[in-house]
């Protein structure tokens, strides 16, 4: 997974050259901008992978900028490092896709780690192919979208997505519930059992919709879900 593009947009100067040298190191391709106009600049130039931001920014808000980002391509994996603890941001920040928040001060290290494990989960992503279909229905995994066997296509969220990608990948297998909080949210992150089923509740009404039953999702009492795939 190394040699990926990666923007970083920092505009303290001692961190930023920083955390830009230390991933260097880590054989990603980083370009660093300090303001949102830079930050755009680079975005389209690069194409980056990565896109890890503050959120504090000179001449705007990492926020803003992050959802203009996704409105652009909704396969770039967006993370948050900032010196706002702010629970309202760092929901804001979720909930429009961001794959992570790391709060100010933070060890290098950790940033590593959660990069490790980000990317990780987005193998699947990274190494299948663009189109996948199971009877009536067709998964577009980089583009975030799904066909139920109606032809109605559904936008998916980056949570969504990776759900459905660990159920693809183990497939045939029971996913825990909490397997899933661990390789999708993290560890420190709040996510519930409880959110684990509604998402699933969502993500069911597709895969229901092929009445010859060629890809079902079912729950396994106490532990969590299993997606079957027919022939398979």
């Amino acid at each position: 997974m190394s040699n990926l593009p990666l923007l970083l947009v920092e505009d303290e100067p001692n961190l930023g050259q920083t955390l830009r040298d230390y991933l260097l190191a880590k054989k990603y391709q980083v370009e660093l901008a300090i303001t949102c106009v830079e930050a755009r600049e680079k975005f389209e130039k690069i194409k980056p992978a990565i896109v890890i931001l503050d959120i504090g920014l000179p001449d705007g808000s990492g926020i803003d900028l992050a959802r203009e980002f996704r409105s652009q391509r909704k396969d770039c994996v967006l993370l948050f490092c900032t010196a706002l603890n702010d629970p309202y941001l760092r929901v804001e920040g979720l909930e429009l896709g961001a794959e992570d928040y790391i709060t100010k001060p933070f060890e290098l290290k950790e940033m590593t780690i959660r990069l490790d494990r980000i990317l990780k989960s987005r193998q699947f992503t990274l190494q299948n192919p663009e189109e996948m279909r199971f009877g009536k229905i067709i998964f577009w995994p980089k583009r975030f979208e799904i066909q139920d066997s109606g032809g109605n296509i559904t936008s998916l969220s980056q949570k969504e997505c990776a759900i459905v990608e660990l159920l693809l990948e183990r497939k045939n297998e029971v996913v825990s519930r909490d397997e899933m909080i661990e390789n999708i949210w993290g560890q420190n992150s709040f996510p519930t059992n409880r959110t684990i089923d509604n998402y699933i509740v969502k993500l069911r009404k597709w895969a229901d919709s092929d009445s010859a039953g060629s890809l079902k999702i079912t729950s396994v009492r106490g532990i969590g879900y299993k997606l079957e795939l027919k022939g398979n």
